[in-house]
């Protein structure tokens, strides 16, 4: 839902950044590659020493350059498939690095095997729920459900919560507690939405391979 509707606004928005590069010769490419890095950097940096706001403010700079890319690409008429193949790609490195960073920080001076062990499934999980995804689309099949928890909704809640927790150092009390009850609802909402792409897939499936059958049984009467 977030993915949906967040997506268009902020593509709205970026356009005339998106303009701006363009007319200054960078490339859709160098805009993923950089964006990446810098959230690869400010998640695993930051986030494993507990220094989550600051953490979540480097990446959310970074993050929004997954709308510019492809808005530049569009902008200048040159979508590949070679860009979707990219973007797509390091999409994974970023969310390994951000679940990874909450990891270490548990494993850590953080100091709970529990939480460590939930972003290792939120990571995993998130992957996985990708991959269900474009594995059934590369089979052929539709894959009609988006689920309960999407990137977009994992990305928002986890870095709202990292962020808010990161207030903590400076004093406001409380908020600490934000960061565990995200990762928690990430993991149980993505293992949902991992059910519910599983379900979806395993019943287009079915129809798909039924369906040659019902058609030749209707030839031959």
């Amino acid at each position: 839902m977030l993915n949906k509707y967040a997506r268009a606004f902020f593509t709205r928005v970026l356009t005339p950044f998106a303009a701006f590069l363009l007319r200054r010769g960078v490339s859709p490419d160098a805009v993923t590659l950089i964006g990446t890095a810098g959230v690869v950097a400010g998640a695993l940096v930051f986030f494993p020493r507990g220094e989550f706001f600051w953490g979540t403010i480097v990446i959310t700079l970074f993050v929004f350059s997954d709308l510019v890319d492809g808005n530049m690409a569009r902008q200048a008429g040159i979508s590949s498939r070679w860009g979707a193949f990219l973007d797509s790609t390091l999409d994974r490195v970023a969310d390994g690095a951000i679940f990874g960073g909450f990891a270490l920080w548990y494993a850590g001076t953080g100091d709970d095997n529990v939480l460590c062990a939930v972003a290792i499934f939120c990571l995993a999980s998130g992957q996985v729920v990708s991959y269900t995804k474009a594995r059934g689309e590369s089979i052929g099949l539709p894959v009609a459900v988006n689920g309960l928890i999407e990137r977009a909704e994992r990305l928002v809640i986890s870095l709202v919560a990292a962020g808010v927790s990161g207030l903590h150092a400076f004093g406001v009390p409380g908020v600490d507690v934000l960061l565990p009850i995200a990762l928690w609802v990430v993991a149980v909402g993505s293992a949902v939405t991992l059910g519910q792409r599983v379900v979806t897939v395993r019943r287009e499936a079915a129809e798909a391979d039924a369906a040659p059958a019902t058609g030749g049984s209707g030839a031959g009467t």
